[in-house]
């Protein structure tokens, strides 16, 4: 959840009134991870043989204007953190870096140490005072007393980094930690386990980063570091362990993407921006997977080929919306391979004792690849003995890696807290998983296979069209700012793109919302339907599903008969609903399976539109966080 950045390098030169390059580089980094953590945030530089550290509670502008009055001295080597609050209210005092033995040592820390109670009392018990409520500062004590019991016997400047590992050697819980000390001038330790760091390789300087967009102005070059891995960084050298000090060779892999592509390009915000990106994300996920034949070939997938022909059962892990994108690639895939397909919340799966062996493959859906419940579920998964493949947008993060095989569905970075398109491209990978286990395992009608394949690589161009009627949505929005509860239903593939549709406007606008199936909805909810109140309805598409839309209609006149409001989303043509509905937003016509590409647009731009209406930040909506990676 909080992002970290770290700088080795070179002084640089004051002489401008600049501050150190050192400081700069974390304070951009920071402002393109903000993202991952803005209740508080602060930076230490080594300088001077001295731990300088400026910190503030509130978002990142409220520390770049404290270094900019009380400036912070040039400097080779920095650390930086924006928090995500667990333990401790947002304060200057909770807020990273935490300062330990005689204020030589700074620590910054994403995570939670589970066992930090018992740490904390021994620890006090010895002598330390502790300044915060955190657990992160536990970190930062416990570090100091192993580096005090380590100086005085041994030599070498690998002693803060034995320190590190004896320290993590004492943690209970998921943790990345960077640290520096003035002892080391030079040098950044950092640690990892269960949470995400990514070292960024440059010319006379590195850099470590909680993703990749903490250091892609600088450098597009980086290592993957494993689980249970210490890293020792200095300017022109990366040296990494395991925890019991054996050395491991990371991997070098190459960002994928500009520093440019985490910018707003022009638009009010990143989530804008993200939104009328989709139809090129969906576009990069069809990318060479897709012929002209219809014919999918996802490459090396790590998950053969004889493996997925064996698949008895699917069941499909993820959390929030990458949920809601498995729930519709359980209907593609039961529809066209006839795999019996569950959907389970990561953080629930093995706390049920599920069902899994080498016959059931598992599919995790993750942006990030850090979501720490969906890792969990990995793990849990690849214990019993199933294959495990992956869809992820983040190469090299945790959950691809530990997983048997990945399909990456290159949506380039999402910057926004609110998911957008990494969910379209989340869904265009789950199609393309369904149409390729049917054609390899000959299962489904041949010809509505073909057919999906066929018009799901027009799919990019039809979302660029329900873009085009954006000017409407932000209207319809407008006129709602006073709405404290809006209902969603759908059927088929319609109730999860409701409830996606609901999650965002909770997620935006902080209105109740809520998703149904609209089948459920005389059996209880109906009893919320007052005057006014209203209800947005993904009705399903009147020449691919008739049978459907006549129900929906029937359920359509229920809510009108009670006063309710209803926003409709049909395809182009749809006079039948034009006839009940108070307001139609159009989409173009398309098969059952792939219209959530195109529904749930327009949910996306509404909620968007609703909280830009009412004044609230769409780009980092209030206790959220972007990754979550604490479980």
């Amino acid at each position: 959840m909080c992002g970290i950045v770290g700088y080795a390098g070179t002084a640089g030169s004051v002489e401008t009134g600049l501050p150190s390059r050192a400081v700069r580089v974390v304070l951009e980094g920071l402002r393109r991870l903000e993202y991952r953590g803005y209740d508080s945030a602060g930076l230490a530089v080594l300088a001077g043989k001295r731990v300088h550290v400026r910190k503030k509670a509130g978002r990142l502008a409220n520390l770049s204007a404290l270094v900019e009055t009380e400036p912070l001295p040039a400097a080779a080597v920095g650390i930086g953190h924006t928090r995500w609050a667990t333990h401790g209210a947002p304060t200057d005092a909770n807020a990273h870096p935490h300062l330990a033995d005689d204020d030589r040592l700074a620590v910054i820390h994403n995570g939670i140490i589970e066992n930090y109670a018992p740490l904390r009392n021994r620890l006090a018990m010895g002598g330390h005072e502790f300044l915060s409520e955190t657990d992160s500062e536990v970190a930062a004590a416990l570090l100091a007393d192993n580096y005090r019991s380590l100086v005085g016997n041994r030599t070498g400047g690998d002693t803060l980094a034995a320190a590190m590992r004896r320290t993590c050697a004492e943690l209970e819980g998921s943790f990345t930690i960077l640290a520096v000390h003035a002892d080391h001038p030079g040098l950044i330790v950092a640690a990892r386990r269960d949470s995400p760091l990514v070292v960024g390789l440059g010319d006379g300087e590195n850099f470590l980063g909680s993703d990749v967009s903490g250091f892609v102005d600088f450098t597009r070059r980086a290592v993957e570091l494993g689980q249970d891995q210490v890293v020792s960084l200095t300017a022109d050298d990366v040296t990494i362990t395991d925890f019991r000090g054996v050395p491991v060779a990371g991997r070098d892999f190459a960002v994928d993407w500009e520093a440019a592509a985490a910018t707003k390009d022009g638009h009010a915000s990143f989530m804008a921006k993200e939104i009328h990106e989709q139809p090129e994300a969906v576009r990069r996920t069809l990318g060479g997977r897709l012929g002209a034949d219809g014919a999918v070939s996802l490459g090396d997938l790590g998950v053969t080929d004889e493996v997925l022909a064996g698949i008895r059962k699917i069941v499909i892990v993820a959390c929030g919306t990458a949920s809601y994108a498995g729930q519709i690639a359980k209907y593609a895939i039961e529809r066209w391979c006839r795999i019996p397909v569950e959907v389970d919340l990561a953080h629930e799966f093995r706390y049920r004792s599920p069902l899994v062996d080498g016959r059931t493959l598992v599919v995790a859906i993750s942006q990030s690849g850090e979501t720490m419940d969906t890792l969990m579920a990995v793990r849990y998964a690849r214990e019993q003995g199933a294959p495990v493949l992956a869809i992820c947008n983040t190469v090299g993060a945790t959950i691809p890696r530990e997983s048997d095989g990945v399909l990456y569905t290159h949506a380039g970075p999402e910057v926004a807290v609110a998911s957008t398109k990494a969910f379209l491209t989340q869904v265009t990978a789950g199609l393309l998983l369904a149409l390729h286990l049917a054609q390899l395992r000959g299962t489904g009608d041949p010809t509505e296979i073909s057919a999906a394949a066929r018009e799901l690589a027009g799919m990019p161009a039809k979302i660029q069209t329900v873009l085009a009627g954006e000017a409407r949505i932000e209207a319809l929005a407008a006129s709602m700012t006073d709405a404290t509860a809006v209902l969603f239903i759908g059927r088929h593939v319609g109730h999860p793109v409701a409830m996606e549709g609901a999650l965002k406007l909770k997620e935006l606008a902080y209105i109740h919302a809520e998703g149904f199936a609209s089948g459920e909805l005389k059996h209880g909810p109906i009893a919320l339907i007052e005057a006014g109140q209203a209800v947005i309805v993904i009705v399903p598409s009147l020449t691919g599903s008739p049978v459907l839309h006549a129900k929906m209609m029937s359920t359509i006149q229920e809510i009108k008969a009670r006063g309710g409001r209803v926003i409709a989303l049909a395809d182009e043509g749809d006079a039948a609903t034009g006839g009940w509905a108070d307001t139609v937003l159009t989409i173009p016509a398309s098969a059952p399976l792939l219209a959530p590409l195109l529904t749930a647009v327009p949910l996306q731009l509404f909620a968007a539109a609703l909280a830009g209406a009412k004044g609230l930040d769409i780009d980092q909506p209030r206790n959220l966080a972007k990754s979550v990676t604490v479980e």
